[in-house]
């Protein structure tokens, strides 16, 4: 074996210990860098809302119900 054989073969299990050695500790490269920083990722913003709109019916039963329930609160103080 010559010195060019044995520097590839060590070459090689030098790649192979840092790809273990990165899956076992969670980093995606053999230079030490973090996949993810620390913390919360950060919130992703939408172009704009979707702004909820309810039915004309809808509205007037919400609106009953509450009517109903201020009654019943109105009968109970007296």
């Amino acid at each position: 074996m010559n010195t060019n054989e044995i520097l590839s073969a060590i070459d090689g299990e030098i790649a192979k210990l840092q790809e273990v050695r990165s899956l076992l500790t969670g980093y995606s490269d053999p230079t030490g860098t973090p996949k993810r920083g620390r913390g919360r990722p950060k919130k992703t913003v939408s172009a704009h809302p979707v702004k909820r709109v309810l039915s004309e019916d809808a509205k007037a039963r919400i609106a009953a119900a509450q009517k109903k329930r201020w009654a019943a609160q109105k009968k109970a103080t007296k």
